[in-house]
């Protein structure tokens, strides 16, 4: 029994070829030729599943977090995306009491206005384990007595791993991570514009680098 190459059922599948030739093909599929009718079964799946993947379109939430994941690369720090983020306070630049010592401190307290919010941190070294806890919340500067509510945030250690958030109905959100010694957050702005505050050295001290 004569059977046709992978190519001529390619182009069955995608209608191509004159009608004399389908029709032929077409006889040969309907004598029971197992061989070729499996070799028409898994083009037509390849067929069905371009046609669907040219109509896909990813979820809203999906896009979002790619993109506040790229803003965040050090490519996009060089260019500048992350500019307009103002600090407005910094525990460790404060004075110490005396007889104490600021570097190496457990806990540090964070406020940035990165617009339209007014953000607060806290960052916690876990006792007893190689990890931080970071505590924040999202105020709206456009109105005082609102908070940012179910906003996607991206929490990195810069290392490789990635913690996503939501901010909770006070727009607070509480993630933990591992501590590589630096710190990165992503948020939505403006215009769905994500926002990137990057903290080298999180609690003024070397953490263990693999």
């Amino acid at each position: 029994m004569k059977h046709y190459a992978t190519g001529e059922w390619i182009d069955f599948v995608n209608g191509l070829g004159t009608l004399a030739d389908r029709a032929e093909m077409q006889k040969h599929l309907d004598q029971g030729c197992k061989r070729c009718s499996n070799t028409l079964s898994q083009w037509r799946k390849v067929r069905r599943a371009a046609v669907a993947e040219a109509s896909y379109q990813p979820p809203v939430d999906a896009v979002r977090t790619a993109k506040a994941m790229f803003i965040g690369s050090e490519w996009a720090r060089k260019s500048g995306t992350t500019s307009g983020i103002q600090a407005l306070f910094d525990s460790f630049l404060q004075p110490a009491a005396e007889g104490i010592r600021s570097a190496g401190s457990g806990a540090r307290r964070l406020l940035y206005r990165a617009d339209p919010f007014r953000v607060d941190l806290q960052i916690e070294a876990q006792l007893g384990s190689k990890s931080v806890v970071v505590t924040g919340q999202l105020l709206d500067l456009r109105d005082p007595d609102s908070v940012g509510s179910e906003v996607p945030v991206v929490v990195s250690n810069m290392r490789g791993q990635v913690v996503h958030a939501t901010t909770n109905p006070f727009g607070e959100f509480r993630e933990e991570i591992a501590n590589s010694g630096d710190l990165e957050l992503v948020f939505q702005g403006n215009n769905d514009t994500p926002i990137t505050i990057s903290l080298r050295d999180v609690l003024g001290q070397s953490a263990d680098r693999k």
